[in-house]
């Protein structure tokens, strides 16, 4: 049997909000969908596109911006790079001018009404997150693939076999989290070094590093312009911005430039409890409330929980003196080994474990990278991350209005200061005495997650979803 491999790479990814699953998986599908059709020289016959959402992307799809993401990479725009203040625009023109430019190649005729289909009440068994493309040719013949999106961006083809994957030689296989404390005490290696030691198996070391400090900069400038944007988030529920308005009031009169300046000034007002508490909280709720206004953000593992971890960094330098490259470093890596294992042996799918998979499973991250970096032994930073799961395990999804914003965003602010608990817990125990592995939380989610209930998977038809007055259309 093929045993997944993830890199850190894997877990975390650079995109754009304000859904991993709905938003970037689905972009991501769109754009492996074109790349097939050039691959069977399809492209250039193409007449006409249909796109069929099944289960979760149908009924959450429109607040999570599905049908925008879909339709963006089929024009062959990246989520990557593409311009964020573009995105809205672009599918506005697209669905007013009735024209999709097919992998920026060929224009054809697009109808959104028509030709992009919510499928409320049907779902595929393979996983609630399913999308059909449909590609009808200049011969009468049609071409189709469906996808699934299973969770922080990743994304299977059905029919695709694991089996065909490039699998690499890793030095320190890892499935359980029993496995990763074997590793560490036979080699003496912390966490993160167990996966810079793997990560070897993918690319040199440099590029890894490289490419961590790619995406702390994009985790930086989010919280950085989160935190100095005001105004009212998209969607038509009319939530208010709150980062710009408690930076304002937390930083006061002092001055500052940029990040760094601003670091500086963060610094000067102190460490009590209540002002640390209120900075964590502003940096989470910066985050989110750019990913839930199309901003570009990094999964972590996901993107309705992308503020967990940023927050938790972010602490972590400013007020433990964490701001270094190596620091840093050490802490995506050691975060992404624990999102790595929840991945393998549960879910990170809200469609298919509710919200503990994506708050439960970054605080968990969140939990054990800040222990490492403060000096816990390998056992600590495992109970620290069990600590903050045990207590997110049956955390239900419910958005309201189908929109990443209530009560996503405030859960993010949660995570981070349950992970920062869980952390100071664990540092101050002895997990010789702990009575709950990281494995067992692990399987005790996926338990919970086979028998939650599926209106709270993500589909907007339970909770508070349910139970809070709005007049959207989606609802």
């Amino acid at each position: 049997m093929i045993k997944e491999q993830i890199s850190v790479f894997d877990i975390f990814k650079i995109g754009i909000g304000p859904s991993s699953s709905h938003t970037l998986g689905a972009w991501r599908a769109a754009q492996q969908f074109t790349a097939s059709l050039k691959e069977n020289n399809f492209l250039a016959d193409v007449e006409m596109i249909k796109i069929l959402l099944y289960g979760s992307l149908a009924k959450t799809g429109k607040g999570h911006g599905t049908d925008v993401a879909i339709l963006l990479g089929l024009t062959g725009a990246d989520p990557v790079t593409f311009d964020v203040d573009a995105v809205t625009p672009t599918f506005e023109a697209i669905k007013k001018d009735k024209k999709l430019s097919l992998a920026g190649d060929l224009v054809i005729d697009f109808d959104y009404t028509n030709d992009l289909l919510f499928l409320f009440a049907e779902s595929l068994p393979f996983h609630p997150n399913a999308v059909t493309f449909q590609a009808f040719l200049k011969n009468g013949k049609a071409f189709s693939e469906t996808y699934y999106s299973i969770g922080g961006g990743f994304v299977v083809k059905e029919g695709e076999d694991s089996s065909q994957k490039v699998q690499v030689d890793l030095p320190f296989p890892v499935e359980k989290a029993k496995e990763l404390l074997h590793w560490c005490l036979s080699t003496g290696l912390k966490v993160s070094e167990i996966v810079m030691e793997n990560e070897l198996a993918w690319r040199p070391e440099s590029v890894t590093k490289a490419g961590i400090l790619q995406h702390f900069a994009v985790m930086r400038d989010c919280t950085y312009r989160g935190c100095h944007t005001t105004g009212f988030l998209p969607g038509g529920l009319d939530v208010a911005r709150r980062a710009f308005p408690l930076n304002k009031r937390l930083i006061g009169k002092s001055d500052y430039h940029d990040y760094n300046s601003w670091i500086e000034a963060i610094r000067k007002g102190g460490n009590g409890f209540n002002y640390t508490l209120d900075w964590v909280s502003c940096f989470a709720l910066a985050v989110n409330e750019e990913n839930a206004s199309f901003g570009r953000v990094v999964t972590a593992p996901t993107n309705g929980a992308a503020g967990v971890i940023p927050a938790v960094l972010q602490y972590f330098i400013t007020f433990c003196d964490g701001y270094s490259d190596d620091k840093i470093i050490q802490f995506i890596t050691c975060a992404s080994e624990i999102g790595s294992i929840f991945k393998k042996g549960a879910t990170i799918s809200a469609a298919m474990g509710g919200c503990q998979a994506e708050i439960g499973v970054s605080s968990a991250m969140a939990a054990a990278a800040l222990t490492e970096c403060l000096g816990g032994s390998q056992r600590q930073v495992l109970m620290a991350a069990e600590i903050a799961m045990e207590h997110h395990l049956g955390l239900t999804c419910d958005p309201i209005g189908g929109l990443v914003q209530i009560p996503c965003i405030e859960r993010n602010t949660m995570g981070a200061i349950k992970a920062i608990t869980a952390s100071q817990l664990a540092l101050q125990s002895n997990p010789d005495k702990a009575k709950v592995s990281l494995d067992a939380v692990v399987n005790t989610m996926w338990e919970t997650a086979l028998d939650m209930n599926a209106k709270y998977k993500e589909t907007s038809d339970g909770g508070l979803a349910t139970n809070i007055p709005i007049s959207l259309p989606e609802c």
